[in-house]
């Protein structure tokens, strides 16, 4: 690996998870390099419109360019492209929200929000970083991924964001195994108390598992027992399968070999 380009990147991340605004001293004291070292990456990346320099304070923080970057690779990310349909026909029948996301490392990356159609006022989540283990988005696309990739991620430390995180792997690989067996997977108040998901994994061309589509909301909605709902019209199960059928729909749109977007829950 090229180091300046590796050191670049992570002044880039820093800002991005520590930040808003670092000063060259803190940056150096971060990446273990000398000040000098930062000072000269810094002015290299403010040229570049990567980061920008705080008149008053000084400090760096991230630069506009950034955000093209950033759109460019949304617009080529062909799940995204593929699932926009899909993810509005999706939260129109199921009334809620609608998230589309990727691995990236061992979080997931939303990469297309719809709107739940009625409620309050909604914050568009696109870009949003989430680890794995705690959204039922990560459990999809990890109980059917490769075997070597699932031990990977199940062996490392698993985040914890509320009290209902799960932080056994063995818990956690007995969720996955079920995911694999219905075809679906469920949070429930592991990444923000009071709110759930439910997601299916989606696979494109080459038979591999691409990315996960699911619902989120608020858990009295999604996760509440259908016994106790009465006339409710979209009990747990409906949203469970609504999802499923979605993923398989979308998979089959982005090429996946027949039989492939069956396997999830047959």
């Amino acid at each position: 690996m090229v180091q300046a380009v590796q050191r670049a990147a992570r002044i880039l991340r820093e800002l991005a998870t520590s930040g808003p605004r670092l000063g060259v001293t803190e940056l150096a004291d971060r990446m273990g390099v000398a000040k000098p070292t930062a000072h000269a990456l810094l002015r290299t990346l403010e040229a570049e419109g990567l980061v920008v320099q705080d008149r008053e304070s000084a400090k760096y923080q991230l630069g506009p360019d950034l955000v093209l970057l950033g759109n460019a690779y949304l617009d080529t990310q062909e799940l995204r492209t593929r699932s926009v349909t899909w993810a509005d026909l999706l939260a129109t029948q199921s009334g809620e929200a609608v998230w589309v996301a990727v691995l990236n490392g061992d979080h997931m990356l939303v990469v297309h929000h719809a709107f739940r159609p009625e409620g309050a006022v909604q914050i568009l989540e696109v870009g949003a970083s989430i680890p794995w283990s705690t959204c039922a988005l990560g459990k999809a696309v990890v109980a059917f991924a490769p075997e070597e990739e699932r031990e990977r991620l199940l062996s490392a430390a698993l985040a914890v964001l509320t009290g209902a995180s799960i932080t056994d792997a063995g818990a956690l690989g007995e969720q996955l195994d079920q995911a694999r067996r219905l075809g679906y997977a469920v949070e429930d108040q592991e990444s923000a108390l009071g709110d759930a998901g439910i997601a299916a994994p989606v696979f494109d061309r080459s038979g591999g598992v691409a990315g996960a589509i699911g619902v989120v909301g608020p858990v009295e909605r999604l996760l509440a027992d259908p016994a106790g709902q009465g006339a409710r019209q979209e009990p747990r199960q409906e949203l469970a399968v609504a999802v499923r059928e979605t993923a398989r729909s979308l998979s089959r749109d982005l090429g996946a070999p027949r039989g492939t977007a069956r396997r999830a829950g047959a």
